[in-house]
């Protein structure tokens, strides 16, 4: 699966998933770049999905546009301690047919994304 990690997560998830052609928002030298236009580039770069820490992205975007999946992580924080906690069940998701637009992933515990 091609992913790529938003800049608001810790690069070291890359390490965590190794088995998937994965990237850094910097690593494709899409840092700073809006929401709607980094899915757009995601979309045209034939990406998979998107792994973010935006919560707000679901609501700001009209995912009829797109045709990528955004895995949203519900956490306390985003350091790469608390988010390596949530990797076994990003590989789950992962190894399912994923649906275009966000899923959320919530660490346990956490309340879901109302």
């Amino acid at each position: 699966m091609r992913l790529l990690l938003d800049e608001n997560l810790p690069k070291r998830l890359k390490q965590n998933l190794k088995e998937h052609e994965i990237y850094t928002a910097a690593d494709k030298d899409w840092t700073g770049i809006s929401n709607g236009k980094l899915l757009e580039l995601l979309t045209e770069n034939k990406f998979d999905a998107l792994l973010t820490f935006d919560k707000n992205i679901q609501y700001q975007q009209n995912f009829t546009k797109y045709t990528i999946t955004v895995i949203v992580l519900n956490a306390p924080d985003n350091s790469y301690s608390t988010l390596k906690n949530m990797v076994q069940k990003i590989k789950d998701l992962l190894t399912t047919d994923l649906k275009v637009g966000p899923i959320e992933i919530k660490l346990e515990g956490q309340p879901a994304i109302e």
